[in-house]
């Protein structure tokens, strides 16, 4: 069984505003370090993404996926992997916790695997780096 990962920070920002910019997938080239490019296949009646594919290059790992999304409202947003080449396992969370007006809390969980074998240790690492990152440049998109 793979093991979750998981990473918080905290925002200067309403969870509307904080939710409104991970909802914007297609703009994710613009201010995170590996995703090139991203497709949005699938779009619920909220306008938010339902089924996205994404172009990633994090160095040693480069692969194209689709994720599947599942929201609820400003509060949390869930994914799937659909289909990649590399990955064979990518399920994930953002849970948002409002901790004043202009304050979030932001939770970030991710498993991943690869058919590309890793030993569980330097993959939860990886894992690890991968959520840190994400949620230091969604701090910094966010409070921009």
């Amino acid at each position: 069984m793979l093991e979750r990962t998981s990473s918080t920070i905290t925002v200067d920002a309403g969870a509307a505003e904080v939710m409104q910019v991970i909802a914007a997938v297609e703009d994710y080239p613009e201010w995170t370090g590996s995703v090139r490019s991203v497709d949005v296949l699938d779009i619920g009646a909220d306008g938010r993404p339902l089924e996205a594919t994404f172009r990633l290059d994090a160095g040693a790992v480069r692969d194209t996926y689709t994720l599947r999304y599942v929201w609820d409202g400003n509060c949390e947003v869930s994914w799937t992997l659909v289909e990649a080449q590399i990955l064979t396992s990518m399920n994930g969370c953002y849970r948002l916790t409002e901790t004043s007006d202009q304050q979030t809390q932001v939770d970030y969980e991710l498993t991943l695997d690869l058919k590309i074998p890793m030993i569980g240790l330097l993959r939860r690492k990886a894992e690890k780096v991968i959520t840190d990152t994400a949620l230091k440049e969604l701090k910094k998109r966010v409070e921009q």
